[in-house]
């Protein structure tokens, strides 16, 4: 296969809906309803539609961090480039290691639901056998894999079709949900306020599972050094994204807290939207949401591949992993020995997993410590872009807040739900969020030893034209050159 090490990404293979697509499937909106819906609904009760309002705001402040970001650093290691770039670079290392390790575990946790319910089309029973479930996800998960190889264009054909069909099934059953009359409960106003979490921990455990439902809108800025006007294009795409899955995450909330009996919640805690879906429309909604969930499922492991891969290629083009990691493929333009990596490493863990329980055991832990992974990368962000427009944030009111406060106040929430849950969260949760994070301690100061130039790095500030004063491995590959010396508009 040929490759080269200073070959660089496919520039310019995606345009702005393009890239709203991807922001919308990197959330996953009916993957995440039936995946985290009944682990939501069990920490907070009916508080579960408040979580996830109360974790909007400040997700929207983080969102804000990596538009003004995207602006004047086009990377497509994203928060692992600038956060290394403002705080330090052993934080930059750490933050970029979270999205790869949360990104990772997430093959498992994504692709055992992509198996059950495809399963679950042809036999209810078959959904629940987490062997086979694995094989069937396992295969998703390859297509995907090849798919994400083929090319940053390949991939978006590919996501418009999923989430195309998707979208359309859930806004019909939004709509159906509305009109639906069979209630087992009537709504309560108090849902969205503050009365059911039962004390501050309580509040921070639903945050921090909340913050899953998100996570993935971030994936423009993994693509940025492939979007056409990607300074302006994947700031705005991620804000767009955050916004129109905030809208389907309330109303299916609300609609399973309304329509789904507690019991029923608990019994069905991988597949709650399939029983929702048969509760609103017997017969063909449940199936009709399984399919829904199944595309959103292979579509958003579609997304995080891209993320973990984007990122790898980043860290192996900065040689803080092997640089081997940077190399891109001479046809595709896509980092195919990130790409095989990853392959290999998600396909053992894929094996490993039918020795840790059921699929609803596997989601829990998996989404608990993916959520403290996230809080991390994310609260970096927040904090990178005070530091890196902190000589503008008084020119005015817009800049103060949009560029300083909001993304401020979403990392200190970030880092303060990070805090509360640890002690909420079961032991292996903690152990896979912890260790996952520890584990890149042994690569961060290896290659630091090793004098990769990533740890002396060009400083980000948005008050000057930034350019980067090093070209790692000492190959210019005509993208680099598209993003170098561009002046700052903040």
């Amino acid at each position: 296969m040929s490759d080269s090490r200073g070959r660089g990404l496919q520039a310019n293979a995606l345009g702005t809906f393009d890239t709203v697509v991807m922001a919308v499937a990197g959330s996953a909106p009916a993957y995440s309803l039936a995946a985290t819906t009944a682990v939501l609904v069990g920490a907070v009760g009916p508080a579960s539609p408040a979580a996830l309002l109360y974790c909007a705001i400040p997700m929207l402040g983080i969102a804000l961090a990596f538009s003004y970001l995207s602006r004047i650093d086009v990377n497509a290691g994203a928060s692992y480039s600038w956060v290394g770039r403002t705080l330090h670079p052993f934080l930059g290392f750490i933050s970029g290691w979270a999205l790869v390790i949360s990104a990772t575990i997430f093959m498992v946790a994504g692709s055992l639901p992509a198996g059950s319910m495809t399963l679950a089309l042809f036999d209810d029973k078959l959904a629940d056998d987490t062997a086979l479930s694995t094989v069937v996800g396992a295969a998703w998960f390859v297509v995907m894999l090849l798919v994400v190889l083929g090319g940053a264009r390949l991939t978006v054909r590919a996501q418009l079709v999923m989430s195309g069909v998707e979208l359309a099934v859930l806004a019909l059953f939004a709509v159906l949900a509305l009109l639906h009359t069979g209630n087992a409960r009537a709504f309560d106003w108090s849902w969205l306020g503050f009365s059911h979490f039962h004390g501050v921990a309580g509040f921070a455990s639903g945050a921090l599972i909340a913050a899953f439902y998100y996570w993935g809108w971030d994936v423009t800025s993994n693509l940025s050094e492939e979007t056409r006007n990607s300074r302006r294009t994947t700031g705005l795409a991620g804000l767009i994204g955050v916004g129109i899955v905030f809208l389907l995450f309330e109303v299916f909330t609300i609609a399973v807290n309304v329509i789904l009996s507690s019991q029923q919640i608990q019994e069905n805690d991988a597949n709650v939207l399939a029983v929702l879906g048969e509760e609103i429309w017997p017969g063909w909604g449940g199936r009709l949401l399984i399919v829904s969930v199944m595309l959103s499922t292979i579509a958003t492991l579609e997304t995080t591949l891209i993320q973990v891969t984007r990122s790898l290629f980043a860290m192996g083009r900065d040689r803080t992993l092997p640089s081997a990691l940077g190399r891109v493929h001479r046809t595709w333009n896509t980092p195919w020995v990130a790409i095989a990596v990853v392959g290999a490493v998600a396909l053992a863990m894929f094996i490993a997993s039918n020795a840790l329980g059921t699929v609803g055991d596997i989601l829990s832990d998996a989404i608990s410590a993916i959520g403290l992974q996230i809080a991390v990368y994310y609260g970096l962000a927040g904090l990178a872009v005070v530091v890196a427009y902190r000589r503008m944030l008084l020119k005015s009111a817009a800049n103060f807040v949009l560029g300083g406060l909001w993304p401020l106040l979403g990392a200190l929430f970030m880092f303060w739900i990070f805090v509360e849950s640890l002690g909420e969260l079961s032991s292996a949760a903690v152990a896979i969020g912890i260790g996952g994070l520890a584990v890149g301690l042994v690569p961060m100061l290896w290659y630091w030893r090793q004098g990769s130039d990533y740890y002396r790095p060009a400083k980000l500030d948005a008050a000057r034209t930034v350019e980067a004063d090093y070209v790692p491995g000492g190959h210019t590959s005509d993208q680099s050159r598209l993003y170098e010396g561009l002046p700052t508009d903040f």
